[in-house]
C-alpha cells in the first residue's frame, strides 16, 4: 500500500523527519483549528483548510478566532509560522497532502434529522484532490457506519481510488471543552479505528504526535464511532434524570441543590446538575437515534431523555410565568433580563449557547427582553443579535423578572439589595443556574423560582 500507511515511528521521531509531510485539516473550527496548529507546531507542513473564505482570510493574515488567551497566542504564533498555510481550495490541498483530516460538522435539521451534506461536500472535494497513497483520518462526529458508508463512497467515486487498496481510512473522534481545548486535545484519551490494520497504526503514530494521552485501537471504525456517541448519550441520560429530580423537588418543597451537595460529597456518584441543555449536547444522541432508527431498533431510553432535556426550556417558562403571576403581571408584555448567554458556565463561548432559543421564546410571547452576560462586550452580544445595554444595572432597570440561565459563578455575587432598587417592584428572579440563595433573594423582596429548589414561600 501506500507510503502514508506505511509509516513507522522513526520515520516520525524528529522535527526533521516531520517537515517531510504534509497534513490538510478540512475545517477550521472550535477543534480543527488547535489540530492543525499542534501538527504545525511538531513540524509538519499545515494547510488549513475551510469553506469560509472570511475565516481563511483571518487565518493568512494570522488571526486567531478564539478569545481564551492561552488559546489564542498558541495559534497565533503557530499562523504565523511557515508551517501553516490557509486555503478554500480542498482540492488542491489534497492532492498536495500525504494526510487529510476531515473534521467538519454535522448539524441537526429542524426535523431533529443530521445533515450530512457538509461531509459529503468535504469528502467529494478531497476525493477530486486524492492521490494514491494518502491516509484521511476522520474527526467529525457522525452515526455509526456513515463514515465505511457515505464518507467512504463519496471519496472512492470522486478520485475512482478504493480505501485499504489506495488509500488509508481511519476514525477518530475528538471531545475537547471549549475552556480545556488545548489540554483536552492533547491529554484525553483517544479511540481510533480503522479500515485495514495498516491504516490503524499510522493513524495512531500521526496522532502520537501531537497528544500524550493514551490511544485506544478498536477493531473497526463503526465502533469507534460508536463508542463516542454512547458517551454523549449516557450524559444526556443522566441530566434528564436530575432534571426530573428537579422537578420532584420543586413539588415536594425540597432543595435539589443542597441534596446534590450532600451526595456530591460521597464516593461513586454520578448524578448530573440538571439545567437547560447546550443547544449541541443533544445532537449526538440523536445521531445515535438516527441510526438506531433505521435499523429498527428503538432507544427508549435515550428518546425518554431527548424529551425531557428538550422540555426544560418550556419549564423555564412556566417557572417564569409562576413567578411572573405571584407578582400580580401578565407575561406578555412583560420586562424580563435574561443573564448569560454562553453555552456552559464560567467561558466565552456563544456557540451552542440556550439562550438564544430562550430569548427567541420569550419574544413570541410578547416579552421585552435585555441580555447580559459579563464575559461580553455590548458590541459582541449586539453582534450576536441581542439587545443590550452598557451596564449590569441598565439591563435590570425597570425589570418585571431576572433570569439566570447560565450559572456563572460571578452571578454568585449579585448585589440583590442594589439590584431591587432598578427593577419594577415587585419583581421575580428566575434561577436556572442555581447560583442565587434562594433565602437571600426572597428577603430582599423578590419572588424566587429557582429549578429543583422547592423551597420557595412565595
Amino acid at each position: 500500500m501506500a507510503v502514508t500507511t506505511k509509516l513507522t515511528k522513526e520515520h516520525l521521531e524528529t522535527r526533521e523527519k516531520r517537515e517531510k509531510h504534509t497534513i490538510s485539516v478540512v475545517g477550521c473550527g472550535r477543534i480543527g483549528l488547535p489540530i492543525a496548529c499542534l501538527f504545525a507546531e511538531v513540524g509538519f507542513k499545515v494547510i488549513g483548510v475551510d469553506s469560509d473564505q472570511r475565516i481563511v482570510n483571518s487565518l493568512k493574515k494570522g488571526k486567531s478566532p478564539f478569545t481564551a488567551p492561552q488559546l489564542h497566542a498558541f495559534v497565533e504564533k503557530q499562523l504565523k509560522s511557515s508551517h501553516f498555510t490557509a486555503t478554500t481550495d480542498a482540492r488542491k490541498a489534497a492532492s498536495a497532502s500525504d494526510v487529510i483530516i476531515i473534521n467538519v460538522p454535522t448539524p441537526i435539521d429542524k426535523k431533529k434529522r443530521p445533515d450530512y451534506s457538509h461531509v459529503e461536500k468535504a469528502c467529494r472535494e478531497v476525493g477530486m484532490g486524492l492521490r494514491s497513497g494518502s491516509l484521511i483520518i476522520f474527526h467529525s462526529i457522525m452515526g455509526p457506519g456513515i463514515t465505511e458508508t457515505l464518507a467512504k463512497e463519496t471519496l472512492e467515486n470522486a478520485s475512482g481510488l478504493k480505501a485499504g487498496t489506495d488509500f488509508g481510512l481511519a476514525y477518530c473522534s475528538v471531545r475537547a471543552v471549549p475552556r480545556r481545548t488545548l489540554e483536552d486535545i492533547t491529554t484525553c484519551t483517544r479511540v481510533v479505528g480503522a479500515t485495514d490494520q495498516q491504516s490503524l497504526e499510522a493513524a495512531c503514530l500521526l496522532l502520537g504526535t501531537i497528544t500524550k494521552g493514551e490511544t485506544v485501537k478498536v477493531r473497526d471504525i463503526k465502533t469507534a464511532e460508536t463508542i463516542e456517541l454512547f458517551e454523549k448519550a449516557y450524559q444526556d441520560v443522566n441530566v434528564a434524570l436530575a432534571n426530573e429530580f428537579a422537578h420532584f423537588c420543586e413539588k415536594a418543597g425540597i432543595d435539589f441543590v443542597e441534596a446534590y451537595n450532600t451526595i456530591d460529597s460521597q464516593p461513586h456518584n454520578w448524578l448530573q446538575v440538571p439545567g437547560i441543555v447546550e443547544v449541541h449536547a443533544p445532537e449526538d444522541s440523536l445521531l445515535l437515534l438516527e441510526e438506531a432508527e433505521a435499523m429498527n431498533v428503538k432507544l427508549r431510553m435515550l428518546t425518554l431523555a431527548r424529551k425531557i432535556n428538550d422540555e426544560t426550556l418550556d419549564h423555564t417558562l412556566r417557572l417564569v410565568r409562576d413567578a411572573l403571576r405571584t407578582c400580580q403581571k401578565p407575561l406578555r408584555r412583560a420586562k424580563i433580563s435574561v443573564f448569560g448567554v454562553s453555552s456552559r458556565p464560567n467561558m466565552k463561548e456563544p456557540r451552542g449557547s440556550p439562550t438564544k432559543k430562550l430569548v427567541n421564546m420569550l419574544k413570541k410571547r410578547g416579552v421585552s427582553v435585555r441580555v447580559y452576560d459579563p464575559f461580553f462586550s455590548q458590541k459582541e452580544l449586539s453582534k450576536i443579535g441581542y439587545s443590550v445595554e452598557p451596564t449590569l444595572t441598565k439591563t435590570v432597570e425597570g425589570a418585571d423578572c431576572i433570569i439566570i440561565a447560565v450559572g456563572h459563578d460571578r452571578f454568585r455575587r449579585l448585589n440583590l439589595r442594589r439590584i431591587k432598587i432598578f427593577v419594577k417592584k415587585p419583581a421575580a428572579i428566575v434561577d436556572m443556574g442555581h447560583v442565587v440563595d434562594p433565602v437571600k433573594a426572597e428577603k430582599e423582596g423578590f419572588v424566587y423560582r429557582g429549578l429543583g429548589r422547592g423551597v420557595w414561600t412565595k
